[in-house]
């Protein structure tokens, strides 16, 4: 299977600081690598309905915004998660996408978590100020997505962007955007696929955000975030 990228776009906005970071880093494809990008905002999904559990199983979806994005993320190698921290977390807009799974998961023959098994998550994601642990939540939850569906862990692209446009007035960002696509995933480490809780995750690149391994201590914490504070509020990025 040829590589095939899909990038998620879960902005609330189009053309936002976490898209144009994505798209310096799209860029250094080679032109071999098919792209699909996906605006969740331009194809919004429903509230997640849980049918689980007795309720009933879901059908595939044949038409629609479901429809279209099942079929892309099963046809792709790679997806790429394009958020902003929107407190602290990811959008809602992806925060839907990800509800999508559980219903594909739960979709009579199918078989979407088997097939998900050995692809890859990346992330990219933009927030305020000079602050990385406020991306930490959002890091979790993507390397812990990758480690429950059995996928790889590419790692999460992070930038600054607070007003339109400002990420591209970070030239770290947009340096560590040039090879970030060119370097190896791994697996998360079992042991936490099997927790589906925060813990150790491999080893990336200092210039590459994984998931702490144990949370900040409480004081250190709390200075960060008096910090934070003082500055002015560092919950949300300017998507």
């Amino acid at each position: 299977m040829s590589r095939r990228f899909l990038f998620i776009l879960g902005s609330h906005r189009s053309n936002g600081n976490t898209e144009l970071l994505a798209r310096e880093a799209a860029r250094q494809l080679p032109a071999d690598v098919e792209q699909q990008w996906i605006s969740l905002a331009e194809h919004p999904l429903p509230d997640f309905d849980d049918l689980r559990h007795g309720a009933g199983d879901p059908s595939r979806p044949e038409e629609g915004n479901h429809a279209l994005l099942l079929d892309a993320t099963l046809a792709a190698t790679d997806i790429v998660i394009v958020s902003p921290v929107y407190w602290y977390s990811l959008s809602s807009h992806t925060k839907r996408y990800l509800d999508g799974w559980t219903s594909w998961m739960y979709i009579p023959g199918l078989g979407f978590r088997a097939a998900m098994a050995g692809r890859t998550l990346w992330g990219v994601t933009t927030s305020a100020g000079d602050l990385p642990w406020i991306a930490e939540p959002l890091v979790s939850a993507v390397n812990n997505w990758a480690a429950f569906m059995k996928m790889n862990f590419g790692g999460v692209l992070r930038g600054i962007g607070t007003a339109p446009g400002d990420v591209l007035k970070d030239t770290e960002a947009l340096a560590r955007a040039k090879p970030f696509f060119a370097q190896d995933a791994r697996h998360p480490p079992a042991s936490q696929a099997a927790a589906h809780g925060p813990g150790p995750t491999r080893n990336l690149p200092h210039d590459r955000l994984a998931a702490p391994s144990r949370p900040h201590p409480h004081v250190r914490r709390h200075v960060l975030l008096k910090e934070a504070v003082m500055t002015r509020p560092h919950a949300d990025s300017c998507t």
